[in-house]
């Protein structure tokens, strides 16, 4: 996996303070800044993660492209997206911008990647038990017109709705060619 950092400082309260500006906004701001500057650069943004750490808050982003990530796209966009959230990004605690490709536990955020995914197994945790559970593994097996997730488990397919989903991730995958 590759992967830039950059660490931003705002002058501010110290880093185990709350943020002034809610996680779910930063992460919609980097979505709306990101993914067009991704897209100019002949990338794709994958997923955006902002969560308290035991170092700080973190900032994460994983992108792709058709030929593989390097280190230097990591810095590309990792330069450019800071200088973007260093005039947009009204917060006063302190950051590190993480840019790295998706790796073998490839996030799963677009209503997309589910279809695209398909046939790859995946690990899916929702935020209410469903079937008084709520960590899945199986085969993906798609997204429905009405947002249902079908997971295919062990003995049946089971549908879980996507708004209920808080994480999903790829296991062990290793691109298209499988080498």
């Amino acid at each position: 996996m590759k992967k830039a950092k950059k660490k931003h400082s705002p002058a501010g309260p110290e880093a185990g303070e709350k943020p002034s500006v809610a996680p779910q906004e930063v992460v919609s701001l980097v979505w709306e800044l990101g993914d067009p500057l991704c897209a100019a650069e002949g990338m794709e943004l994958v997923h955006v993660e902002y969560q308290r750490e035991p170092g700080g808050w973190v900032l994460r982003l994983f992108i792709e492209k058709p030929d593989g990530v390097g280190v230097e796209d990591c810095s590309t966009v990792s330069r450019q997206l800071g200088d973007l959230l260093d005039i947009k990004l009204e917060t006063d605690l302190p950051y590190t911008l993480e840019v790295s490709s998706p790796g073998p536990e490839r996030p799963l955020s677009k209503k997309t990647d589910f279809n695209r995914f398909a046939g790859h197994t995946a690990r899916i945790r929702t935020r209410k038990p469903l079937g008084g559970q709520k960590n899945f593994k199986g085969v993906l097996a798609g997204i429905t017109e009405d947002d249902m997730i079908r997971l295919t488990l062990e003995q049946e397919t089971v549908a879980i709705p996507y708004r209920e989903m808080t994480r999903a991730r790829l296991v062990n995958y290793h691109g298209d060619d499988k080498c």
